[in-house]
C-alpha cells in the first residue's frame, strides 16, 4: 500500500497521464502531427484505436481506414500499428512501424485491388489491370524502400502508350541486395514472353532490363513498337531497357 501524500500524488500523476495518452483524440493528433502531403477526413477514435473516412496521400486514396496500435512493440522503442483500409475496390492490410529515425517499417502485408488506383501516382494514363501483392516486409526511409521482400502479381495489365489491348499477367519477385531493393520479373500469361529484373538503389536510380520474345498472341502494334528495341539475338530475344531516377 502507498502510505504517503507524495506517493498517491504520484500514482495518481502518472494514472492521469497513462489516461491521457490512451484516450488522446486521433483527430487532434492528425493536426499537430500529420505531414502536409497527407489528408484524412472522418477521423474518430484515438491514437491508439480509431477510423478514418478517407485518407490520401501522393495520389494514393483509401476509404474506410482503420488503425489498432500493437501495444508490445513499444518496448522496442517503435510506434506499431495494425492498418487496414480499402482503395477504389479491394483491400490493404499490414502492420505499420514508425521508428525513431523515421523509418516506416510495413510487415505482414496483404493488398489486391486495380491498377487504376495507383495511375495518378506512376504517371501513366489509362493504366488498367488488377494486382495482388504479398509482402513480408518492406522497410522506406525518405520515400525510399530500401529492404523489401515480397510478390507483385498484376493482372489483365492495359498500358496504352504500350498497347491498347490487355497484355496479360506478370509477377515479380522483391528481395533487398547491398545497394538497394531488387527484383525479378517474368511473364505468368502474358502476350509476351518476358524475363527482365528491376534494381532500385540507394541513390535514388533504377533501371529495368528485360528480355522479350514477341508470342504468336502478341498485337500487332506491340510488335511494331518492338522493332525500336533493336535486332534480336541468336535466341531471338531482344532487350527492353528502362532507366531513371526516383
Amino acid at each position: 500500500m502507498i502510505h504517503t501524500k507524495r506517493g498517491l500524488l504520484l500514482v495518481a500523476a502518472l494514472t492521469l497521464v497513462l489516461a491521457l495518452l490512451v484516450l488522446f483524440p486521433a483527430r487532434i493528433a492528425y493536426q499537430w502531427a500529420a505531414p502536409p502531403e497527407l489528408a484524412a477526413s472522418g477521423i474518430h477514435g484515438t491514437v491508439w484505436s480509431g477510423r478514418a473516412n478517407a485518407v490520401a496521400m501522393d495520389g494514393i486514396y483509401l476509404s474506410d481506414v482503420s488503425w489498432l496500435i500493437r501495444p508490445l512493440h513499444l518496448f522496442t522503442g517503435k510506434l506499431v500499428y495494425r492498418v487496414k483500409g480499402a482503395p477504389i475496390s479491394g483491400f490493404v492490410e499490414g502492420n505499420v512501424g514508425i521508428g525513431l529515425g523515421g523509418t516506416v517499417t510495413v510487415s505482414d502485408l496483404t493488398a489486391s485491388f486495380p491498377l487504376l488506383a495507383l495511375a495518378q501516382t506512376l504517371r501513366v494514363r489509362g493504366l488498367s489491370g488488377d494486382a495482388t501483392l504479398q509482402f513480408d516486409r518492406i522497410r522506406i526511409r525518405d520515400g525510399l524502400p530500401i529492404m523489401a521482400s515480397g510478390t507483385v502479381q498484376v493482372n489483365d495489365l492495359l498500358a496504352p502508350s504500350l498497347s491498347r489491348e490487355p497484355i496479360g499477367g506478370y509477377r515479380a519477385e522483391f528481395f533487398t541486395q547491398n545497394n538497394g531493393v531488387a527484383a525479378s520479373v517474368e511473364d505468368t500469361d502474358g502476350v509476351l514472353d518476358l524475363a527482365g529484373s528491376l534494381q532500385i538503389k540507394d541513390d535514388r536510380s533504377y533501371q529495368f532490363i528485360a528480355q522479350l520474345v514477341a508470342k504468336p498472341e502478341t498485337p500487332a502494334a506491340l510488335r511494331k513498337q518492338m522493332q525500336y528495341l533493336g535486332p534480336a539475338d541468336e535466341r531471338g530475344q531482344q532487350e527492353l531497357r528502362i532507366e531513371g531516377r526516383l
